[in-house]
């Protein structure tokens, strides 16, 4: 097996991790930094994995989910200081 499937397959389960404290966090700014963490890993699997199988169509999805990831961090960010962090 390839060095780089085992290194994309780490990242698989440490974000599969990381979206248990997604599920768990016992406030908002926690599932926030959990789910950018989560992507984050998600998209380095991705890139590790187009590496592995020569294929560029997962750069291109590592590359949108990576946009996504930004883009729902600044909404959720925004949230959070209008609210000033209250849980509901």
């Amino acid at each position: 097996m390839s060095d780089l499937l085992i290194f994309a397959v780490a990242f698989a389960v440490l974000a599969a991790l990381t979206l248990i404290r997604l599920a768990k966090g016992p406030t908002a700014a926690d599932r926030m930094v959990a789910g950018d963490a989560a992507d984050t890993l998600i998209c380095v699997a991705l890139v590790l994995f187009s590496l592995f199988s020569g294929r560029g169509i997962y750069l291109d999805i590592a590359l949108v989910a990576a946009l996504f990831g930004v883009i729902d961090t600044m909404l959720v960010g925004r949230y959070l200081e209008k609210e000033g962090g209250k849980e509901q």
